[in-house]
Formats: C-alpha cells, structure tokens, sequence
C-alpha cells in the first residue's frame, strides 16, 4: 500500500476539528500534515505533529500537500477552492461547495481542465442509517417506491450570533441541512423532474431560514426532504413507502455525537449504537409480517479512504462534481419555489 496521502486542513473551527481532521488521521489511508488557521494553539496541541500555518498561501506553499481541505464559512468556500485547483491541488470543499450552481460548475470544470479531483464533503453519504436504506431500496423488499420521507430536525429555538445565521453568508437550514438531504436523495433515485418548496425563517430574531420543506417530483414517487430549527418531538429520520411495504427509521446517525465528544473511528463503538428501523412487508404468500431492520454501523472513514483511493490508486471517487451542482441547483430552486410560489422543473446545468 502507498504513503498515507498528506492533507492540508483550511480552518480548524467546528468543522475542521470535529469533521475532517479526527476522520482524516483515522481512516488508515491519511494524515492531517497541515493546518492553516487564525488560532494555531488548539491545532498545535490537537496535532503536534502537523505543520500550522495562518493563510491558504502558506498552506499551498507547502509542495509535499496532496490534498487540501476547505473546512471555513460558506461564503469564502468558492474562492479558496478555485484558488487551490489554480495552484494544482486537489481539493475537499465542505458543504455547501459554494453558494451558486453556477459556482459549483466553476468549481467542477476548473478540476476537469487540470486533472484534479474535486470532492463534494457529502460524508452523510456514509451514515448508518443512510447505507442500511440505500441496502434496502437496492433489495426490492419494498416493491416499487412511492414515497420518500427524510427528515433533519432539531430544536435550536434561539438565534445564537455566529455566522451560520447569516443568509448572507450562506446561512441557514437550507444551506447547512440541505445539501446533506438533498445529495443522499440524488444517490438515491437521480435527479428529479421538478422541485418545490417551502423556505422560512420562524424563529424570533432570525436572519436566516430555519425551516425547510422541500418536495422532489419523480415520475411515479414524490421525495419529501425536511429541516426545521423548532422540532422538540422529531419525527421519523426516514419514512418510506413502497408497492410491497413500509419502512420507519427514527433518530439521526451517532458519528456525529460521538465525534464531538472525542470518540474516534477505530475507537470501540464508534458508528455504532444506531437504533434499529420498523420493516412492514408483505412476504412470499402476501400476508404482512414485520420485523426491526437493524441499522448498520455508520462509516465516516469511507469518504477519506475513498478520497486516498482516488487520489493515490486512480480510482473514481463516489461523490461526483455533478452531484455538487445538482445539489446546489436545487437549492437555488428551492429559494425560488418559495419567492414564485410554484413548482418548478429541474433542469441540469453542465
């Protein structure tokens, strides 16, 4: 097997710290060798090892970087990214990649035309819960789908001042929770004929939307995608119907609570500990039966591994930059199904 693939990390806020670098340097396939950041002394002592440097220059000065991951607000995504691909390194941009499609697609040809990868940090591709549907789905238990349901709800009813409740700088659910919902629905059944919304901002002395209602059209199958910031009882994770049966997932994935208190994969029980889902069905003589569908363990590490394996072995990486633009162009419709007050068709940008 080759050398650990070296990373470079922009930023080490929340994302940074609790997404990408405790990922990266345990996935078996990469090391943190670099991060660039403001504050360098929680860096320092988290990765002792690891070159801290102030600025995105300084990061791309450094040569033996493979790879550098932009972990800062949404609205600096874009010209870090372009500036990275424009040095000649590859490139993880968290979401939302950047806050147009037009951007994404930017983004995207600029990485085609220098034979550079860019990957889209959609990780809840890896979730648990997510592998176990997209497990089921691919059986065919549930016949023909109908209905999707998929829900990211929280209860945050105060406005806190940080810059992820700013809608200008790509604030709010529809950019933070939007992207994860709408990328696994694209992995899922494509992309769909036309998309409607509901997008609103409810909370008291809010900036930025906190309640996101989104519906995928499909021929034969509507996707419903939700968020909301005031949900103290939430409902099911996944709800899905079928021509054959239904299945109920309550709760979210656990990586991401384990991640922020310190468990790291490889550590015992990391991705684990995922409730189990309610499988209804008709069996082989058409009588209904149900069972608990056990969720699989959840699976952050894939998406470095699979970066390492693209980078370094040549192979495709699963998130493609089309997926990114899709996602972004959705929630540019999103925005305008709201304003217009119509669905609207869905249309590719390449």
């Amino acid at each position: 097997m080759s050398a650990p693939l070296k990373t470079g990390l922009m930023g080490y806020g929340f994302a940074g710290a609790t997404f990408h670098a405790p990922v990266i340097e345990h996935c078996g396939r990469a090391t943190v060798a670099a991060i660039a950041t403001s504050k360098p002394e929680p860096a320092r002592a988290d990765y002792p090892r690891a070159t801290v440097v102030p600025d995105l220059d300084a990061l791309l000065a450094l040569d033996d970087l493979q790879c550098i991951v932009i972990a800062t607000p949404n609205d600096t995504h874009f010209d870090l990214a372009k500036r990275t691909l424009e040095a000649g390194k590859n490139v993880v941009v968290d979401k939302p990649v950047t806050l147009t499609a037009t951007e994404a697609m930017t983004l995207a040809n600029l990485a085609l035309a220098r034979g550079l990868t860019f990957a889209p940090f959609h990780n809840r591709r890896w979730d648990g819960d997510f592998l176990t549907v997209r497990d089921l789905l691919a059986s065919g238990e549930l016949g023909r789908v109908t209905h999707y349901e998929s829900h990211f709800d929280r209860f945050r009813p105060d406005v806190r001042p940080r810059w992820r409740e700013e809608a200008s700088r790509g604030g709010g659910l529809l950019f933070d929770l939007g992207p994860h919902l709408i990328d696994q629905a694209l992995a899922l059944f494509g992309a769909p004929a036309t998309v409607s919304a509901t997008v609103k901002t409810y909370r008291d002395g809010g900036g930025a939307p906190d309640y996101v209602h989104l519906q995928l059209g499909y021929p034969g199958l509507e996707v419903v995608l939700h968020a909301s910031a005031l949900n103290a009882l939430a409902p099911p994770r996944f709800a899905i119907d079928g021509t054959r049966g239904s299945y109920v997932k309550r709760e979210l994935d656990t990586q991401e609570d384990q991640l922020k208190a310190g468990l790291r994969p490889g550590d015992a029980g990391f991705g684990g500990g995922n409730a189990a889902g309610l499988l209804r069905v008709l069996d082989a003589n058409n009588q209904e039966v149900e069972r608990t569908l056990p969720t699989r363990d959840g699976d952050y590490v894939g998406f470095y591994q699979a970066l390492a394996a693209t980078i370094l072995d040549g192979e495709r990486f699963p998130v493609r930059p089309q997926d990114a633009v899709d996602v972004m162009t959705i929630i540019e419709l999103a925005a305008r199904s709201e304003e217009e007050g119509q669905r609207l068709p869905f249309e590719r940008i390449r």
